[in-house]
């Protein structure tokens, strides 16, 4: 791991390092801003909150079922930094008009800013739709080969430290502030973007197809019957598929059941980024730089037992007292929360340590033209995978199931992802990169 935070220090690597990490930040503080303030303060009622996390959840990542084989042909023709550009600047107009939906919901005009701020996350979506495939598919442009996991981690690491610290900012500041934090930080962002190192197209210009129904279809037929991409894009679908159960039901499982504040929400949340970060440097140091599947089955396997016990835990906790919810200082000095939030950790540790090998496969294993292209197909069939998995919730939900019900069809989700990735893991002993 030395050697990958030697990176750092390189201009082929740092500025998109940060500009990464203040994209996912700012994308994460105005999300968990808002979910914050609809269960919190506009929304009286669990199934409401629910459902409408579930929305906003379905909303943000429906851009990439549509546009990531778009998203991935434009990645792989022209060049990826100037792309970058463009997307920078784009945010700061959405965040713009995120943080006003937030400033008129805030007044009193609930309806009007609750459209505005899950428009906001619809564009948010576009957004991270371009962006995504770039910041996997220039590191073997950038990097070299032994580089690539090392790089790979980093920046798995500063999503979910992003992720960490713009959910710790949206639970402790007001919606005032967030509002206007957010379209500083993308100002930020675009000057970040701009240092980014040419990337120009490694193979021949494609001739772009713009219907995103087609050229989806296209992109995950010439990706999907390789049987190990198959097997990888597979496993990491159905891992994301219970990222977005989890992601759904937390808020409204803090509130309650554990019967506590928004800044305890935020705190679970991030202690959960700060697991999936360590887990992304610990499955990093067990594989010395390898590529491989070997670990992620029993990684994912743990993950389920941890999941389980979460579950029976959150069952056994004490409530506060009617009317009341726990602070920060309360629920940190409450006999079962030590117990509760190790557990979480080790959820979220066992669930970087499965899903950060899988997607610096996906990038290793074609060719330098291909890599942007694979990672728009592994985003449609994520995100399509995640869809299911936030609409489920909202089904679930009318049919009477809580948060803590929903925690136990996880742990059993968790076993088909650990099958998955043991069929990918067989499937490259002969000839995949160990």
């Amino acid at each position: 791991m030395n050697n990958a935070l030697g990176l750092l220090k390189q201009r082929r690597f740092l500025p998109l390092f940060v500009t990464q990490f203040l994209g996912a930040f700012n994308d994460n503080l105005f999300k968990h801003a808002m979910v914050l303030f609809a269960t919190y303060q506009l929304f009286k009622d669990p199934a409401s909150e629910q459902n409408f996390n579930a929305l906003a959840t379905g909303l943000a990542i429906l851009p990439f079922v549509l546009l990531s084989a778009l998203s991935g042909q434009l990645a792989d023709t022209h060049d990826k930094a100037r792309i970058i550009r463009i997307v920078k600047t784009a945010e700061i107009g959405i965040m713009l008009y995120g943080a006003a939906g937030m400033l008129i919901a805030r007044t009193g005009y609930v309806t009007t800013g609750v459209v505005m701020m899950l428009s906001a996350v619809v564009m948010l979506g576009v957004h991270s739709t371009f962006f995504g495939p770039i910041k996997y598919a220039i590191l073997p442009q950038h990097l070299e080969d032994h580089q690539v996991l090392g790089g790979t981690g980093l920046i798995e690491a500063a999503t979910y430290l992003s992720v960490l610290t713009g959910t710790i900012v949206a639970g402790w500041i007001s919606v005032e502030w967030a509002a206007g934090l957010v379209v500083v930080v993308a100002i930020i962002g675009w000057f970040t973007g701009r240092l980014v190192p040419p990337a120009p197209r490694s193979g021949p210009e494609l001739v772009i197809n713009f219907n995103p129904f087609t050229s989806s279809w296209h992109l995950i037929a010439a990706t999907m019957h390789i049987r190990r991409l198959f097997l990888a894009i597979v496993a990491i679908s159905f891992f994301w598929t219970i990222g977005s159960v989890l992601i759904v039901i937390f808020p409204v499982l803090v509130k309650n059941v554990l019967t506590a504040d928004q800044q305890v929400a935020s705190l679970t949340i991030a202690i959960f980024s700060i697991g999936v970060a360590i887990g992304s440097v610990i499955i990093n140091a067990l594989l010395k730089g390898q590529i491989s599947a070997r670990y992620s089955p029993a990684s994912v396997i743990a993950m389920a037992l941890c999941v389980l016990a979460f579950a029976f835990e959150a069952k056994a906790w004490v409530p506060a007292p009617d009317g009341t919810l726990y602070g920060v200082i309360d629920f940190a000095t409450h006999p079962q929360s030590l117990l509760l939030l190790a557990t979480l950790a080790l959820i979220a540790i066992f669930g970087g340590m499965f899903v950060v090998p899988l997607y610096a496969f996906l990038t290793t294993t074609v060719t330098k033209d291909q890599t942007a292209r694979t990672v728009a197909a592994n985003n449609v069939v994520n995100c399509a995978s995640m869809t299911i998995g936030a609409v489920s919730v909202i089904l679930l939900t009318k049919a009477g199931l809580g948060p803590t019900d929903m925690l136990l069809i996880v742990a059993a989700m968790c076993l088909g992802s650990a099958w998955l990735a043991w069929r990918l893991h067989k499937a490259c002993d002969d000839g995949c990169p160990a």
